[in-house]
């Protein structure tokens, strides 16, 4: 981060886990976690089988990737890959975007920015359907360096193999009632009243680790220095940024869409907030673990972070392998998530004044 981020504490944090490639229905879960399953079947309009008289598991509307909010505002932070996935989501979880006080985007990768417009095109149906009020702008947070496309190279000699479909435009963002605000410095959330929001969003992210080396083969279609266009290596997706929340009681609540960063200088940048971590959301990147440092990032998190994080949840690109290396590590602390999963925490001032005793978290140099 390039200056530091102050941040507003929050009394409540309420998170849905929206649109995720990965589906969690039976395992066992700490206090604050909700499964999507026990979600539909306890709702009000859950179809009734006639014939048994018990819930039916609808699956015709259940989720096949993410939402930030607290108690009185409410973000989405990314929004998957297309339309189709995060509207019948939206759809299925029953989700009210009339309130929504912005969007998030944690980098110009086309897995994460595809929902976009589609959001907007629904909160716009939703709030005619409800209401005959004007409809306001919604924040729009992007990072201003939009590429023109991504793609992915093969290795060794990183020859373009494919590219990403292009992100949303702005005037595309714009004409869905998105107003967009352009920002690579780290801030809080201002809501259109005024008021902050309680959510932190990184600027770039400052590459601290050795080990920690991007996404190798990442491509960017771009004009050089001379005007010209073509394919540029990228590994290093300086665009990407982090949201994060500080929970009164808990500690610091860190969404990571991908990592290309790395998790582990993600870590390193919130130390100047001075605050434990409590829990870590997102995809870590960590596959293949051929390429991509899964030891040295198991190795950070389980053993030089003191105190430990709370909760490591991963998600989306962390690779089978480095879950199972994350879970043998830190135990009942990683939690099995994906789409459908909601999570609720909540504390008071005098949670955080015995928080506040204790101080924040700090980096260990290496075990030998």
């Amino acid at each position: 981060m390039s200056r530091p981020l102050g941040l507003t504490p929050v009394d409540k944090l309420e998170f849905l886990i929206l649109v995720d490639n990965f589906v969690e229905w039976l395992s066992a879960l700490p206090p604050g976690f909700t499964q999507e399953l026990s979600q539909h079947i306890l709702s009000k309009g859950v179809p009734i089988d006639t014939l048994t008289g018990l819930p039916v598991v609808d699956l015709d509307n259940y989720c096949c990737e993410t939402t930030i909010g607290d108690q009185t505002h409410t973000v989405l932070f990314d929004s998957g890959p297309e339309p189709h996935s995060i509207e019948r989501n939206i759809k299925s979880m029953k989700v009210d975007l009339t309130p929504l006080d912005g969007i998030v985007l944690s980098h110009w990768h086309r897995d994460h920015s595809g929902g976009i417009t589609k959001v907007l095109e629904m909160r716009e149906e939703q709030i005619i359907r409800q209401s005959a009020q004007r409809i306001e702008n919604v924040t729009v947070d992007l990072h201003p360096s939009r590429p023109i496309r991504r793609g992915i190279s093969r290795p060794p000699e990183y020859t373009p193999i494919c590219t990403d479909p292009p992100d949303p435009t702005f005037t595309e963002t714009q004409d869905r009632h998105g107003q967009v605000e352009l920002n690579d410095q780290p801030h809080e959330m201002i809501h259109s009243l005024g008021n902050k929001m309680g959510i932190g969003i990184s600027g770039e992210i400052e590459r601290v680790t050795e080990f920690e080396v991007g996404l190798p083969g990442a491509l960017t279609w771009m004009k050089d220095e001379n005007g010209e266009e073509g394919w540029f290596n990228d590994h290093l997706i300086k665009d990407e940024r982090y949201a994060v929340v500080d929970v009164k009681g808990h500690g610091l609540v860190v969404f990571s869409a991908c990592s290309h960063a790395g998790i582990c200088n993600v870590i390193h940048s919130l130390l100047p907030l001075n605050r434990p971590i409590h829990a870590i959301v997102g995809g870590l990147h960590l596959a293949p673990i051929q390429s991509q440092p899964a030891k040295q990032t198991v190795e950070f998190l389980s053993e030089r972070i003191i105190p430990l994080p709370n909760y490591v949840l991963p998600l989306h690109c962390t690779g089978l392998e480095a879950r199972a290396m994350l879970r043998d590590r830190l135990g009942d602390r990683v939690v099995p998530c994906g789409t459908g999963i909601s999570v609720v925490w909540s504390g008071t001032d005098e949670d955080d004044e015995i928080l506040d005793e204790e101080g924040g978290f700090k980096i260990v140099s290496r075990v030998a």
